[in-house]
């Protein structure tokens, strides 16, 4: 009771919902466990989640999709752009969960403390339309995965939504990680696919980083596609937020950027594996698809039913994480925009914005995907472009951001750091433009 009342006494300047999050125990196990000396391992438990969610949520359906349309079409031709894109992604996440921990605020509410209220909903409104057509296509791997074993779209995508919705609104930060990272563990599957493909292993290394120029304007949308999907913008601002409510500090960065590199390198390792389990197979019997479903199915005649099963189990997984994830980081981002608390530890009286965000984002897009004959694979392609032709002003912000000691203090980026920083970004802006000019030539 002395304790509790010393907390209340504490934080009465604090507003409502800061108290409500602390009541729920957000983060104090964790600070905890970082301050108890149990060693290295245990101090890297307490802050595992962001980067391993973050990085993962990116092989999605729609980015299990680009890299399935990259090996089935392209071969091992253009494997080297999914590794030089992982190394993007550890660079900008290690970025933005800095940003996050020195200033103990999402990606949104940065700009809008910095540029103004315009500013920020100018962000929300750039995020929610990349993002929306991510989500549908999370939804319609959900409805694809349930195809496989007949089930149609009208049932699966809806059950789906439900079952996602009670987790995340009734579940604590705590809860919903666990459940979320439970989850993830199914995307491993795809590295089994991709040695039950039997690809020619020299080709793999050598593809994978000597890059090869596409020859048509198909292979650099191609490109873009594996790039945005890889580097999305929805996912440098969900690990951001993500490692706000995780209470991540300058402290414990020092674990977290170990957090990040796994989830980083996993998710190259699995898209790598993805399009390899293709190439290997689909490219080299002339098979074109679609979506991620069309790859499942025509995986079985070419590397047998083990490896159909195993490929739609995982469909199936990433559609349920991401799912979760891509709704939740656009919560996120609405709710800062708007100047309310963000947070999976809201209380019920502090919840309005940040829940229902995520509530109606899940009712619209299952409602889209629901419908029928609608045309989810130009959406879901198209949605993965778009990512890219925003992703040069997200870091574009992001770098500006990390850079400047009136929001970072003394963890500001150094000289080497900024200028790789820069250098990484007129790579992207070089990539995007050349998807423009293979459009207009």
């Amino acid at each position: 009771m002395l304790k509790a009342a010393r907390q209340r006494r504490k934080h009465r300047g604090a507003p409502p919902h800061a108290v409500a999050h602390l009541r729920q125990g957000i983060g104090l196990r964790f600070a905890a466990l970082l301050k108890s000396g149990r060693g290295a391992w245990v101090a890297f438990l307490a802050v595992l989640g962001p980067g391993l969610l973050a990085g993962l949520s990116d092989d999605d359906p729609a980015g299990i999709t680009t890299y399935s349309v990259l090996g089935a079409d392209f071969g091992y031709r253009l494997l080297w752009i999914i590794p030089a894109s992982t190394v993007l992604l550890v660079q900008f996440h290690l970025m933005a969960v800095r940003i996050g921990a020195a200033t103990g605020k999402g990606f949104v509410g940065i700009i809008r403390e910095k540029w103004g209220r315009g500013a920020g909903y100018f962000a929300v409104c750039g995020l929610l339309f990349a993002n929306f057509g991510t989500i549908c296509a999370e939804y319609a791997g959900i409805s694809a995965a349930g195809g496989l074993v007949g089930i149609p779209s009208w049932i699966s995508a809806p059950v789906a939504g439900l079952l996602i919705s009670l987790v995340v609104v009734l579940g604590s930060f705590h809860r919903v990680e666990r459940v979320l990272l439970v989850i993830s563990a199914t995307l491993a599957l795809y590295i089994v696919d991709g040695f039950l493909a039997a690809p020619d292993w020299s080709a793999v290394w050598h593809q994978s980083v000597v890059p090869h120029l596409p020859t048509s304007p198909a292979g650099w949308i191609a490109i873009a596609a594996a790039l945005g999907t890889t580097l999305a913008p929805w996912g440098l601002a969900f690990i951001q937020s993500y490692a706000v409510d995780k209470k991540i500090t300058l402290e414990s960065l020092r674990w977290a950027r170990w957090d990040v590199v796994i989830g980083s390198v996993l998710t190259g390792v699995i898209g790598l594996a993805i399009a390899v389990a293709c190439a290997a197979t689909l490219n080299k019997a002339g098979v074109h698809i679609q979506h991620a479903g069309d790859a499942a199915k025509a995986l079985e005649p070419l590397a047998g039913r083990f490896a159909t099963v195993i490929f739609g189990a995982g469909l199936l997984g990433a559609s349920l994480l991401a799912a979760a994830i891509v709704p939740i980081a656009t919560a996120y981002s609405i709710a800062e925009g708007v100047g309310e608390p963000a947070s999976l530890d809201l209380d019920s009286h502090h919840f309005q914005w940040f829940y229902a965000a995520f509530i109606g984002l899940t009712i619209a897009s299952v409602s889209v995907v629901s419908l029928p004959g609608l045309p989810l694979i130009p959406l879901i392609y198209t949605s993965q472009v778009v990512n890219a032709v925003l992703l040069p002003l997200h870091v574009i912000t992001l770098q500006r951001l990390a850079g400047d000691a009136s929001i970072m203090g003394d963890a500001r980026q150094g000289p080497w750091s900024r200028a790789l920083g820069w250098v990484s970004i007129v790579l992207i802006v070089a990539c995007v433009a050349a998807l423009a000019w293979s459009w207009m030539s």
